[in-house]
């Protein structure tokens, strides 16, 4: 009785927003993602059955998991790992080391932290070790079990392992690799990276002890499939305390999810990018305009916070320049446009802008050459310039080749949102040639 009339309960609209800016703020914030990864049960198979050969029997494997950012490398392994966790023999034995290749950026540091997560500091004390390879073996040692005949099973997980890859000698992964093809102790090597050509990398001492055993994760998501994704993401729990509330709200969601406007915002986000991370970003600028005069999501909203998460930060940037600074920009466009590409120095920007300044302009300064050079070292500081390749550093400043990176869209789409912009200098930009 008592839950039917919690659900039953109305509650004021403003605790209702309250609540639902709780709910899903912490379900974007924590990126709170499914238990297990769609379309992938093939290779959740497989990598359940290796690390149960390691854990229960005492078997070494080594294996990569390879796949785009955002295709549930990292939600596969754990979901793995949360299923074997559940069989006591598994979670008795296992011991787990998970490492990162942007944070142990040396084979010391990781050294270090196998230490650690081993739980092992004790053990090794003062000693002084000759090479890795010992003070890997020791470690490894120190894990046997009373009667000195088995070994417990230890799971390295090597996040970013491309970075690994790029350690002096690769000493790290030539160890592991070694422990787990030599079966001096049960070891399971499991890497998550993003490089397809990861295996180029590899030294070729490296390459003979790995198994050879990759994953793919490729996204085979369809558009149907990412807005029911969108539709779970926002839709309010069955235990919600006004349940009147919820039913509107979800109805609400599912109605924004059917309209054209919205969907062709949303394609275009599938277009770009089909991972939780930028759809979290992406509803989370939602959520923050929903208050007690709008309490619900509208295709409004979601066309606006779209804006802001594909705005161009280059174009944006531009917006803040001086008026000298974009004239040298709309300079080199021209240069860009005559040369077809070409590179350009200083020298080259400063007389494109003499002859507007000489024939179009009236409302301009005649800047000293200092200024520009001042100007042109900003743009190249922005990032909007950049040394041509092959442009040597030798070079007197003035006529040292530069690019633009920047396309013709952008400066035109810059300009039109520039506050207070001159009419001539809009002029001169849109003409074909200077």
């Amino acid at each position: 009785m008592s839950k039917r009339k919690a659900k039953d309960a109305h509650l004021p609209i403003g605790e209702c927003i309250s609540q639902v800016h709780q709910i899903l703020r912490k379900r974007f914030c924590h990126q709170q993602l499914p238990v297990k990864p769609e379309g992938v049960e093939a290779q959740h198979k497989h990598l359940a059955e290796l690390l149960k050969r390691t854990a229960v029997h005492g078997e070494s494997n080594s294996v990569l998991i390879v796949g785009p950012r955002g295709a549930g490398k990292t939600m596969l392994l754990r979901s793995v790992l949360r299923e074997l966790s559940q069989e006591t023999e598994v979670q008795k034995n296992l011991l787990q080391v998970h490492l990162n290749g942007l944070l142990q950026t040396d084979d010391r540091i990781a050294l270090k932290e196998i230490t650690r997560q081993l739980q092992l500091e004790n053990v090794v004390g003062d000693k002084v070790f000759g090479s890795f390879a010992e003070n890997l073996t020791f470690l490894l040692d120190a894990l046997k079990k009373g009667d000195r005949s088995s070994s417990r099973p230890v799971l390295f997980v090597l996040d970013e392992f491309d970075l690994f890859a790029q350690h002096k000698n690769q000493t790290l992964l030539y160890n592991l690799f070694d422990v787990s093809q030599s079966a001096q102790a049960p070891v399971a090597v499991v890497g998550l990276t993003c490089r397809l050509d990861v295996l180029e990398l590899l030294e070729k001492r490296v390459k003979s002890r790995f198994s050879h055993r990759q994953m793919y994760l490729l996204s085979k998501l369809t558009f149907p499939q990412y807005l029911e994704r969108i539709r779970d993401q926002l839709s309010l729990p069955d235990d919600f305390p006004d349940g009147k509330f919820a039913q509107e709200w979800n109805a609400a969601v599912t109605t924004l999810c059917e309209d054209k406007s919205a969907e062709e915002v949303l394609q275009r986000h599938f277009n770009s990018s089909t991972d939780f991370r930028s759809l979290h970003t992406l509803l989370m600028l939602c959520l923050s305009r929903v208050s007690v005069a709008r309490p619900s999501i509208t295709p409004t909203d979601l066309l606006d916070a779209s804006r802001f998460c594909l705005a161009d930060a280059n174009a944006n940037m531009l917006h803040g320049l001086s008026i000298l600074e974009l004239c040298l920009i709309i300079a080199m466009k021209h240069l860009n446009d005559v040369y077809e590409g070409e590179p350009f120095n200083l020298q080259m920007v400063h007389n494109e802008f003499k002859k507007f300044l000489q024939r179009k302009s009236n409302s301009m300064y005649n800047f000293e050459q200092p200024i520009i050079m001042k100007a042109f070292e900003h743009l190249q500081q922005l990032e909007l310039i950049r040394p041509a390749d092959g442009a040597s550093a030798k070079t007197q400043r003035e006529f040292q080749l530069m690019r633009l990176m920047l396309d013709h869209s952008q400066i035109m789409e810059a300009l039109q949102k520039y506050p207070q912009c001159p009419t001539d200098v809009k002029q001169w930009a849109t003409s074909a040639f200077a």
